[in-house]
């Protein structure tokens, strides 16, 4: 075979449109996974920048261009199978109103993801709570929020318009400690205090303090600790080790846990 006629067929080959669409989408790929690498190596040099923020801003950046590099694609693929562009969009009328309608919600969610950004309403990484649902911000897109809940894993993707519903988690954990009544006020706060310095060596807890009696129950008296924590999407385990700690030197001290009892009297 000549080399004009090399040419030739491969020029027949290339003008064919299925052949120009399977390139135009591998050529997108290709691009978007180059980009996405470049975000991530610059991402990690931006020192002056917070790691939550730097998060935040590497995956919005990354998921306007995703969408972006999306509509491009598109019109490409419309161009090289003889579509045209120009009368196609002249010729919405009506049913451009109608998709505008239609797509509306998806504003809204476009413009919320800005507001989140731009106003700080939180972060990757940061503990929110939606629905009663308390989850780690894993992802902030143009259109929703993806979230881990943290009592089960479970993924979440919750749409940014909803951002006024959605309540960030304080680093703060409260905890109510029972005394029995028959305990002197002396040896419950000395027992208080060795639970606070018991916490205090968690290493998520930074620290770890007695606030007052906080109320009286049916059946005990109510010690109000409060705890700071480092990670506040360790919320869960953080609540769960120092309940271990409480009974632990509610034992050593051999102070009982106290429970409702009802006192039967007969004549």
């Amino acid at each position: 075979m000549r080399f004009d006629q090399i040419i030739d067929t491969a020029q027949k080959i290339f003008s064919n449109s299925i052949v120009k669409s399977v390139i135009i989408v591998v050529a997108a790929i290709a691009v978007y996974k180059a980009v996405s690498a470049i975000l991530s190596a610059r991402g990690k040099r931006l020192k002056e920048l917070e790691k939550k923020n730097r998060e935040t801003y590497l995956r919005l950046i990354n998921s306007i261009f995703k969408y972006t590099l999306f509509v491009i694609c598109f019109f490409a693929l419309l161009q090289v199978n003889h579509v045209n562009i120009t009368s196609m969009v002249a010729g919405l009328g009506i049913a451009g109103i109608i998709l505008g309608v239609a797509v509306q919600d998806a504003l809204k969610d476009i413009i919320r993801g800005f507001d989140i950004i731009s106003d700080n309403y939180f972060k990757v990484g940061d503990l929110i709570e939606f629905n009663g649902i308390e989850g780690k911000v894993l992802e902030l897109g143009l259109k929703t929020t993806k979230i881990k809940d943290i009592k089960n894993d479970y993924i979440i993707s919750v749409p940014n318009r909803n951002v006024e519903a959605i309540a960030l988690v304080s680093n703060l954990l409260y905890l109510e400690v029972p005394m029995p009544y028959e305990l002197p006020l002396e040896e419950a706060e000395k027992a208080i205090s060795q639970i606070c310095d018991a916490g205090k060596k968690n290493k998520n807890i930074k620290d770890c303090t007695y606030v007052s009696v906080n109320r009286l129950d049916d059946s005990a008296i109510k010690y109000m600790l409060k705890v700071v924590m480092r990670d506040n999407s360790k919320k869960l385990q953080t609540n769960r080790d120092m309940w271990r700690i409480i009974l632990d030197i509610m034992a050593q001290n051999s102070i009982s846990v106290p429970y409702t009892q009802i006192d039967i009297h007969s004549k």
